[in-house]
């Protein structure tokens, strides 16, 4: 018997992307709870990994290797990303502020966001110097200046061991490029305090062997652009300031209203704070039965007692105590490939303790590097004949990939009488209709698109502009809107939050285009469907697919590989910034596009049916071919890559089949891939088109010449 999706009763909600989170999520990918939704937020489609940052400044490692993939572990963990920093919990009322985006309900909530090396009371820092941590920015900030020639001058201000590590990582990578280099550890009292003495002896003489000054007992003054100057009156060269004493809290945790201890999450033996719905864990938290040093050793032993408890808390199983243990092994990078290993008292070190390190680390990383194969459901040994082929051999594709071909829609199409109504006039191939009323012209079209992000704000703002393209592509003005809602199986709770999250979005993408939404229907299915049918006015005659001329330049407003991007996402093979990237250009409206291409004589918007399948349309329709350059035509980051390892969506062999008479393969592939919420293409006076050009440019599209109309039928690819 075939069993639907089994409800969603509970919102989990994981606010910060550190390693106790990421933990969380792979745990829960290979044992997820039936009925919780899962929300992971965080400021960025990767969440670093602090422990290999002082190997990344010294040089031994590329700054990809750091970067844990949060798109790539939600997908498999079934969770939902959300892109933003935190503004702040309401605890009343259970929800999370991201800035730009309608707030997000919880039932649970957990917080693992880490804590920041800002230093906003020292005089001079925030204009002239970066923090440690966050660690994303600053290693964007490292990069490239240790890119530079010529002398260098750095300081690192607080000497315990995130300090030190980062000192002489720095002094490492700047000898092995060869620059001369002024070298300073600053500390306001003493320095690795936290070390035993032998340790610390170790510390300092490798140290002096890079040439590092240390500077102690030494409170600053202020920060200058190119030197820090201590309360003494000393003045101290330094081109490139970093913070790794002034570890804090971020500043919205003490708005919470939960419990505190100097800033940080106060919470008990379970990881619960003083609200036993929200849990928090890592250096943000306080542990106030057993309090331990900020070290991420504590993060990740956290981590199978934080999946429990937040199961638990779920309403599934028993809590458990967290027990943290008495001391743990300290691995200190020494620069160059050495490290410092010390427990109970005991020190050694060496390139044995690096490799060692190493070792660790990488055993870390390749958890989310290599996350485990799920196996799909099985199919009934006993099945109709044709199942195995409909089903085909990867998951059904969302957004426009999901589409009926082109084939089968123009199919039953011809087969439709003729309107009999004088104030109709169907426009053929832009899926839409010009309707007369009195001196009105309004076009009137629909659009909607089965789900491929689990964030239904994101989807509503992709499935909204993406409808709105066929209004856009005719050059029109949109004027009304209704939706049309299908919701996976929830509890009217979680209904009634989703629905909140679609409308105020809907509604807000909706009125940016000058539109209003008028009313709507929903309804529960297996799997979320967003839909908009829309009116447009047009003050002159609506442009179609009918009156491209040969000579006349082909511009494309969007670049192609979203149908691709959503394919490979699905099966977990797509880099998490590439997925992003691409969801950026989904919802990039495109009205003001439409304005400036107001005088072009066609124009489509490029989705289903692929850029050759839309651009063929408009050959028919406007009896003329088309030259394509395909050097020119833009693509999105991971496009090319992907297509080449062979990931399709899963309408592209109906678009091929489309124009069987282009080459195929390479870059070429990409013109038969699917588009969501795609660009204009518009065909437009031979003369006018450089301009019109840098027009879209300025406005923010990425716009290109790429092709023009000819003569001869078809579509060619230029040689």
């Amino acid at each position: 018997m075939h069993h639907p999706p089994l409800p969603l009763t509970r919102d989990l909600v994981l606010i910060g992307g550190g390693h106790t989170h990421a933990l969380v999520l792979r745990k829960w990918g290979m044992n997820p709870l039936p009925g919780a939704r899962v929300t992971v937020i965080n400021p960025g489609p990767t969440a670093p990994y602090s422990g290999m940052l002082p190997g990344f400044v010294a040089g031994h490692y590329e700054r990809g290797e750091l970067d844990i993939d949060l798109v790539r572990l939600a997908r498999f963990a079934g969770a939902r990303v959300i892109l933003g920093l935190v503004e702040g919990i309401d605890v009343d009322r259970r929800l999370v502020h991201v800035p730009d985006r309608p707030p997000i309900a919880f039932d649970v909530a957990s917080v693992n966001v880490g804590i920041t090396s800002d230093m906003p009371a020292l005089s001079g820092f925030a204009d002239h110097a970066i923090p440690a941590k966050p660690l994303g920015p600053f290693a964007a900030r490292w990069a490239e200046y240790q890119q530079g020639t010529g002398p260098a001058s750095v300081a690192v201000i607080g000497g315990g061991v995130a300090g030190v590590e980062l000192v002489m990582a720095m002094a490492h990578a700047l000898r092995a490029k060869g620059r001369a280099a002024q070298v300073t550890l600053i500390d306001n009292a003493q320095a690795l305090t936290a070390t035993k003495p032998k340790a610390g002896t170790t510390i300092r003489k490798a140290m002096a062997d890079l040439n590092v000054d240390l500077i102690e007992n030494a409170p600053i003054s202020r920060i200058e652009a190119d030197h820090i100057v201590l309360e003494d009156g000393r003045e101290i060269p330094a081109a490139f300031v970093t913070g790794a004493a002034g570890a804090r809290p971020y500043d919205w945790i003490a708005q919470t209203g939960l419990d505190l201890q100097d800033g940080y999450v106060r919470v008990n033996g379970f990881l619960q704070s003083s609200d036993p719905e929200i849990f928090a864990a890592g250096d943000c938290a306080h542990l106030s039965e057993n309090p331990r040093p900020k070290a991420g050793v504590y993060a990740v032993r956290e981590a199978p007692v934080l999946f429990d408890n937040l199961r638990a808390a779920l309403g599934a199983g028993r809590m458990r105590r967290y027990k943290p243990q008495k001391d743990y092994l300290k691995l200190i990078s020494l620069g160059g490939k050495s490290a410092l290993a010390e427990r109970l008292g005991t020190s050694f070190s060496g390139p044995l303790m690096w490799r060692w390190k190493d070792h660790i680390d990488q055993t870390f990383m390749n958890k989310f590097r290599d996350l485990p194969e799920m196996p799909p459901p099985s199919v009934p040994r006993l099945h109709a004949a044709g199942l195995l082929g409909a089903l085909g051999e990867k998951p059904m594709c969302g957004g426009c990939g999901s589409k009926v071909g082109r084939g089968a829609l123009q199919a039953a199409l011809h087969t439709l009488p003729a309107p009999e109504r004088s104030d109709i006039t169907p426009l053929p191939g832009d899926d839409a209709a010009l309707l007369t009323t009195g001196e009105a012209r309004q076009v009137m079209t629909s659009d909607h698109l089965r789900s491929f992000t689990n964030d239904p704000a994101l989807m509503t703002r992709i499935a909204a502009v993406h409808a709105l393209g066929d209004i856009w592509a005719m050059g029109a003005s949109p004027q009304a809107a209704t939706a049309t809602i299908i919701l996976p199986r929830m509890s009217p709770d979680l209904q009634h939050r989703t629905m909140a999250e679609i409308m105020a979005t809907a509604t807000a993408v909706i009125r940016d285009a000058g539109a209003e939404i008028v009313g709507g229907h929903s309804s529960m299915g297996d799997e979320m469907t967003i839909g908009f049918t829309l009116t447009g006015l047009c003050e002159t005659d609506p442009i179609t697919l009918s009156g491209a001329q040969p000579g006349d330049a082909l511009i494309l407003t969007k670049p192609l590989g979203s149908g691709v991007l959503m394919a490979a996402e699905m099966a977990g093979k797509a880099r998490g910034e590439w997925v992003v990237a691409a969801f950026h250009q989904m919802v990039q409206p495109q009205g003001e596009a439409s304005r400036i291409l107001a005088g072009a004589h066609a124009m489509t918007d490029v989705t289903g049916f692929g850029l050759a399948g839309h651009l063929l349309g408009m050959c028919e329709a406007s009896d003329c071919g088309a030259e394509l350059d395909l050097d020119a035509i833009p693509l999105t980051a991971g496009a090319l890559e992907l297509s080449a390892q062979g990931v399709r969506s899963t309408i592209f062999d109906e678009n091929r089949s489309i124009v069987p008479d282009l080459p195929f393969g390479d870059k070429a592939d990409l013109l038969f891939d699917p588009q969501t919420a795609g660009g204009l293409l518009a065909a437009v006076a031979p003369d006018q088109a450089q301009g019109l050009c840098e027009k879209l440019r300025h406005a923010g599209y990425p716009a290109v010449i790429i092709g023009h109309m000819s003569d001869t039928p078809g579509l060619r690819l230029q040689s």
